[in-house]
């Protein structure tokens, strides 16, 4: 009888250890699960960027690209000092298998732009850009940079020659430093789109439609049609043509 008592007590006391293990691994679990929720939270807050299902991770380009010099407080910039890295240890995870762009820019540092667009260029992951409201300016390379671009009907792009605020020197120079920084933008968008480079100048340089001085306007389709973009879509269709790229990668 003793030792009924004591193998009941001994197998009370296992399944009790038992018990007290799986609630300990799901209170682990939960804590877990919050620290990701609250890495998520402050990555969007400070970056605009979270992990998605299927390890794709999310990148947004929002509001100017700030480039050397700092924009006022009150600005929405997207600071490429932060996409930079954030790039590099995307390329370097095995914990990520695909990048969503997402973009909404008026466009911002030539310099900085053009160095975010040839990074995303260079991953050896899937990529895939959405443009929103806009891509405009310096944001038209980093939107053909990836793999597969759309655009959503109503969303704009905006292209027009290079523009310098302050004092310009009126020297043979200043027009021969702005013409090359233009063939640099505008080489790497023929290059990563179907958009034919003398087409491309044509539109920078038109004045038929009034954006300050120069340029074009292209809404949604118009940019498909000119081979901008690859397809008018929302974030359905960007995203399960990112899933496709990374199912046969």
């Amino acid at each position: 009888m003793d030792q009924e008592k004591t193998v009941n007590r001994n197998e009370s006391e296992t399944e009790c250890g038992i018990e007290e293990q799986k609630e300990k691994k799901r209170e682990q679990t939960e804590e877990k699960q919050q620290d990701k929720e609250k890495e998520q939270r402050e990555g969007i807050r400070e970056t605009g960027e979270v992990m998605l299902g299927h390890r794709i991770h999310l990148l947004s380009v929002i509001g100017e690209i700030e480039g050397h010099e700092c924009l006022p407080g009150n600005s929405k910039t997207t600071k490429y000092e932060h996409v930079l890295p954030k790039l590099a240890a995307i390329e370097d995870s095995q914990d990520i298998d695909g990048l969503l762009i997402l973009l909404n820019t008026v466009g911002g540092d030539v310099e900085a732009g053009l160095a975010i667009a040839e990074m995303i260029a260079s991953l050896s992951k899937p990529t895939v850009s959405l443009v929103l409201g806009g891509s405009h300016s310096i944001g038209v390379p980093i939107a053909v940079s990836t793999d597969y671009s759309f655009i959503v009907k109503t969303g704009t792009m905006v292209i027009h020659p290079v523009r310098m605020n302050g004092t310009v020197i009126g020297a043979p120079q200043t027009y021969d430093y702005f013409k090359q920084m233009q063939d640099r933008i505008l080489g790497f968008i023929a290059d990563h789109s179907r958009a034919r480079r003398h087409r491309l100048e044509e539109l920078m340089l038109d004045t038929g439609i009034l954006t300050k001085d120069l340029g074009t306007i292209l809404v949604g389709e118009e940019a498909v049609k000119e081979g901008l973009i690859d397809e008018t879509g929302g974030i359905s269709e960007a995203l399960k043509k990112l899933y496709q790229m990374i199912r046969k990668a």
